[in-house]
């Protein structure tokens, strides 16, 4: 229903050439998200925000008046999602918490985005401390549907061409989940490869930053920014193999999941890809099961203090995941993160035995 084109790509070369004016172009994804945002919610209220942009528009023209000399997302317009720090923004993260708590300096991924010519356009909705109470945001495609968490806000805000690029965070599935619902590209690079300073934790073993766009050449180009030490990869001389993990992995998914993951599957093979099906992650109920008692306890410590205050201002599902993590003892913690280091070592070990390029699943 508010699906609108909004590549980054494209948009930023534009930009950077002198061939959209910027601060015409800030006009008019204003006016955008003023149109959009009363529907679907996916950005929090700023009652300053045109008056801001422009304000950082001037500075930025000033800074880069030679069009050879902009950086690499000059004027791209980014939604952060509302578990970041972010200079001049209140992190209130999903919660009624008084957000004084929450407070910190900016998230270290919001500074290289600023470093590279990027603007911020404002918080964008997240779920209760990015994990299960949904926030008010709904799915551009269809009102009614949901947008996926946590990162529900980010995911839709670039389904609905408010913005050209937005950050999120994973835990579990929080980048991917939102991306597939709202029919955008959802980016979570490999653990680590994005510094995660500046967020307000659901796990630190597992947090993870992601990103939302709508075309992968902007994907790209928003990954050699922010991943460290990243390097174009070579164009391959022949098409992957793809590993598709068999048993009760698969078998988590519903029949329609299942069905359409075939079809995918058939394309890529049609394409000249090699599909090869691979018994693994056979305990995936038991590890599903231990990765619930990792960041649960994780998330318990990371809100003692806090949740002895104001347990009542929790919402009952995150309130009860402090109450099971708080069960987790010091022992038991250190062997679960252990168990993650094991697992991602047995799935590296099955892709150099089996020849698999990269799993694919639903």
């Amino acid at each position: 229903m508010f699906k609108y084109s909004a590549p980054l790509a494209e948009t930023i070369e534009k930009l950077r050439a002198g061939r959209i004016n910027l601060l015409a172009y800030v006009n008019e994804m204003c006016d955008r998200l003023d149109e959009v945002n009363p529907q679907i919610e996916a950005m929090l209220p700023e009652p300053d925000r045109r008056s801001r942009l422009r304000a950082e528009v001037n500075t930025l023209q000033s800074r880069y008046p030679d069009a050879a000399n902009r950086p690499p997302l000059y004027g791209a317009l980014v939604a952060v999602k509302d578990i970041f720090h972010v200079s001049g923004f209140v992190t209130r993260a999903g919660s009624v918490i008084p957000p004084e708590l929450f407070a910190g300096p900016e998230a270290m991924c919001v500074k290289i985005l600023r470093g590279a010519g990027a603007l911020i356009l404002g918080k964008s909705v997240t779920t209760e401390f990015a994990y299960f109470e949904p926030g008010p945001t709904r799915n551009p495609h269809n009102l009614s549907h949901t947008p996926g968490g946590s990162s529900s806000g980010s995911a839709a805000a670039v389904a609905a061409g408010i913005c050209t690029l937005a950050l999120g965070t994973q835990t579990i599935g929080s980048v991917i989940r939102p991306a597939a619902f709202c029919g955008v590209i959802g980016f979570k690079p490999t653990l680590g490869r994005i510094p995660t300073e500046g967020l307000v934790y659901f796990s630190r073993t597992l947090d993870q930053i992601g990103f939302f766009t709508q075309d992968l050449p902007g994907t790209e180009l928003t990954a050699s920014v922010l991943c460290e030490s990243w390097k174009p990869a070579p164009v391959p001389t022949a098409l992957p193999v793809l590993g598709v993990p068999t048993g009760p992995y698969l078998e988590q998914a519903e029949p329609e999941g299942l069905e359409a993951f075939e079809q995918h599957l058939s394309r890529l093979e049609a394409r000249g890809c090699k599909i090869k099906r691979v018994p693994a992650l056979n305990q995936i109920a038991d590890l599903n099961a231990l990765h619930r008692r990792l960041v649960f306890a994780e998330f318990a410590r990371e809100h003692a203090a806090i949740y002895a205050k104001y347990a009542s201002l929790y919402r009952r599902r995150t309130a009860e995941i402090v109450e099971i993590g708080k069960t987790v003892s010091d022992q038991e913690l250190a062997r679960l993160r252990a168990n993650c280091s094991a697992l991602r070592k047995e799935l590296e070990t099955a892709m150099d035995s089996e020849g698999i390029d990269l799993w694919v699943t639903p």
